[in-house]
């Protein structure tokens, strides 16, 4: 008889004869099954006992066997509740309190606390140590007003004078019977009382010289020292206290539903009868009171945020100190933060970005804090964005950091431009691709008509990529967007690329180029962000002249600090943003770096950006240059390295010659460009694809180096004048005949 492969046999006598037993009985053994904990299961007969347990192995190519874990649950159905029930305990669920508060449960908060108790009661322990020697020399100071006291009070209580307005009213009565039967009472009393300060007296003058014959020298110290204290410490006067605070006492108090109602009443939210209603208990939330209260029918989000001021005062804290947040389930809900102290005064500090070696451009990266605290964590992805404030506000801080995360990525390309040309964005030299300062020529440099050449060339790149990402294959580029794993890939040359423009007025309103500029920064915000190409402008003047809507309208994301008025602040952060809440003229002189955030996400508040001066800033891209060096991404004018080699560069005016046919004098200049580009597309290609004057300008630009201009060139179109601006034949041969003869023989 074989045996069977699931049974593993042992060798011990009482499994051999239960095995020889049963076989006898011709009967059928019971294999044990494994639990999913992986332990045998007894094998128990109907009619009999177990009397043990076998162990069997499961074959490997079982497909039940897969997945058994030590320990894992049989999954159990799904309880199915009543729609409307189901809603309830969700609710109920989610609004429940831990049990055990959170900082309790993380090692490392606990151990934060544990370190600010030590740290905060050493402090106030050292505060009054050193203060010591002072508090003894007032209670000193106040000994001898405190025994005053105690002398008046003493001898009020052996005159009975407690009792004198009682026999004076007497008198005014002309009582004589009462009076008398008052002065019996007096008189007994002060009998009592004096015989009793006499003994006390007897027995303290006794007692003092036995201890100033007896005691020994420390014991009269002491006692002095106890005299001293309690007739200094009853001396001090009430408004002088002896001990000094050792912390600076703000004011708050705890925010009971009385003030807040006082608060809606006074601000003519509601009337003395009606009240607002508490759909939530007022608590406690950080530095701070969250409140939720419901208005009086008819009454709405917007009626609070017109008496923002109103219910400050009401309160009685500063305006700054009110945060009022719309509630999506209801309109005349309000949800408001009061603050124990203004908290966008308080800065929030140096950033992270000092400390860390690099940067994940794809995830968002800290910028700062909200005004309960909270770290605020941003992303440049698929955005644009615009900074604007009045000057000295902090914006162009602000933005730096985000370019500084950004020059922590090696894999971001930077076009860094700076229409002040302040010292501010001096060392982004050191990783930029592209960089220029103010809009004056120096060096033999024009920055704004590198600026165009750098949009230019961006914008190209921005086409190109719209191209090859469309013919990638699905597993390389799913629904056609970049990667990080193609825009680390140098082979695809699509990295991700952050333009920065400070000051981007300077640059519109430039009498000659402005348009251009604008043309192609319109272009880029609104098409450039979802191939990975993000735009930040900042400004301190964003009306329509200086910074037009049409481009305002194209970023995504809005950043605004100070402005001078809800008029402005509307136009930086979006039409309608006054009406949700969101104003930064109530920011103040100090909220140095604070700004209102809308767009980058789904929610809207404030920021309390990170600091990062300029050796800060200096540090951070020298440790990027070096990260950019080790990973080979150093390129552009970070390396001297122009848009096009200056072969290439050396050769337009032979191009032109050879696209400007001999017999034809003048040329429109947009003629020219096409005729270009039908030569070299692949250099001349992007001037093409500009519109109108934008050819011209590009063509203009290109050709200022070499001193030649451009002039109005007229003509007849279908019998009709046309005159538009082009180019010489004789200028461009002119320019070729100096450069020949200034190049060297060969």
């Amino acid at each position: 008889m074989s045996e069977n492969p699931l049974i593993n046999h042992t060798n011990d006598d009482d499994s051999d004869s239960r095995d020889t037993d049963a076989a006898d009985r011709n009967e059928g053994s019971v294999l044990p099954f494994l639990s999913k904990r992986g332990k045998t299961v007894p094998d128990v007969a109907p009619d009999e006992p177990a009397t043990g347990e076998q162990e069997i192995d499961l074959p490997d190519e079982d497909p039940e066997a897969e997945g058994l874990i030590e320990g894992e649950a049989v999954d159990r159905p799904q309880v199915k509740y009543p729609t409307a029930l189901a809603e309830t305990m969700k609710a109920k669920d989610k609004a429940r309190h831990s049990v055990i508060p959170a900082w309790l449960k993380s090692p490392e908060q606990r151990k934060q606390v544990a370190r600010w108790a030590v740290r905060h009661y050493a402090a106030v322990t050292g505060f009054h140590a050193v203060r010591i020697p002072l508090y003894w020399a007032k209670l000193t100071a106040y000994a001898p007003y405190g025994l005053a006291r105690w002398a008046g009070a003493a001898g009020r209580w052996v005159s009975d004078a407690e009792s004198r307005p009682v026999r004076l009213a007497a008198v005014r009565a002309e009582d004589a019977a009462e009076y008398l039967r008052l002065a019996r009472i007096r008189d007994g009393r002060v009998k009592l009382r004096g015989i009793l300060a006499s003994l006390a007296s007897l027995v303290g003058l006794g007692a003092t010289l036995a201890m100033w014959v007896l005691a020994p020298t420390w014991m009269l110290a002491l006692a002095a020292v106890i005299v001293t204290t309690t007739f200094g410490w009853a001396g001090i006067p009430a408004d002088r206290p002896l001990i000094e605070s050792a912390r600076v006492k703000f004011r708050n108090r705890k925010l009971t539903s009385d003030i807040v109602s006082r608060a809606f009443i006074a601000a003519g939210l509601t009337k003395p009868d009606q009240g607002v209603a508490f759909p939530r208990p007022i608590v406690p939330d950080g530095d701070g009171y969250r409140v939720t209260v419901d208005l009086p029918y008819g009454k709405t989000f917007a009626h609070a945020l017109k008496a923002h001021e109103s219910l400050a005062s009401g309160i009685d804290v500063a305006p700054t100190q009110v945060f009022l947040d719309k509630d999506v389930t209801s309109a005349r809900r309000v949800s408001m933060w009061v603050a124990n102290q203004d908290p966008l005064a308080v800065p929030a500090g140096p950033s992270p970005l000092i400390t860390a070696e690099r940067v994940d451009f794809w995830k968002p990266f800290p910028w700062g804090r909200d005004e309960r605290g909270n770290e605020v964590a941003v992303t440049m992805l698929w955005l644009s964005l615009l900074v604007g404030a009045v000057p000295r506000q902090g914006k162009t801080f602000s933005a730096r950091t985000i370019a500084l995360a950004a020059a922590l990525d090696p894999y971001v390309r930077l076009i860094v431009f700076d229409g002040k040309a302040s010292p501010d964005w001096r060392n982004f030299a050191k990783v930029a691709h592209r960089i220029g300062f103010g809009i004056v020529p120096k060096n033999g440099i024009d920055p704004v008509l590198h600026l165009i050449n750098a949009l230019t060339e961006l914008k190209a790149d921005v086409e190109d990529r719209y191209h090859r990402l469309s013919e990638l294959p699905l597993h390389l580029c799913p629904e056609g967007k970049l990667t990080p794993e193609l825009s680390r890939n140098k082979a695809m040359n699509m990295p991700l690329t952050m333009v920065v423009i400070d000051e981007v007025q300077e640059y519109l309103q430039h009498p000659e180029h402005g348009k251009t500029i604008l043309d192609l920064l319109v272009y880029l915000a609104r098409v450039a962000p979802a191939v990975g190409v993000s735009v930040m402008n900042s400004t301190q003047k964003p009306d329509d002249k200086a910074c037009p809507s049409v481009l305002r309208d194209q970023h995504q994301a809005r950043f605004a600090l100070m402005v001078g008025s809800w008029q402005v602040s509307d136009v930086i952060l979006g039409a309608g943003s006054y009406t949700e809440g969101l104003d930064a003229s109530r920011l103040l002189r100090s909220h140095k770096g604070v700004g209102l955030l809308k767009g980058m996400s789904d929610e809207s508040g404030i920021v309390r950006t990170y600091l990062a001066n300029g050796r800060d800033a200096e540090s951070i891209l020298t440790r990027a240059a070096a990260l950019r060096e080790a990973e080979g991404t150093l390129s552009g004018d970070a390396i001297g390295q122009s848009a096009g080699n200056d072969a290439a560069a050396d050769t337009l005016l032979d191009d032109i010659a050879a696209v400007l046919p001999r017999s034809q004098a003048k040329e429109w200049s947009e003629i020219v460009v096409d005729a270009l580009a039908n030569l070299n597309p692949e250099r001349y290609g992007m001037w093409a694809a500009l519109e109108g004057r934008a050819k011209a300008d590009q063509l203009n630009n290109a050709l200022k180096p070499y001193g030649i201009g451009t002039e109005q060139i007229g003509r007849r179109i279908d019998g009709k004048p046309v005159t538009r601006r082009g180019i010489v034949r004789e200028h461009i041969t002119a320019a070729i005949t100096e450069r020949n003869r200034k190049r060297p023989a060969a």
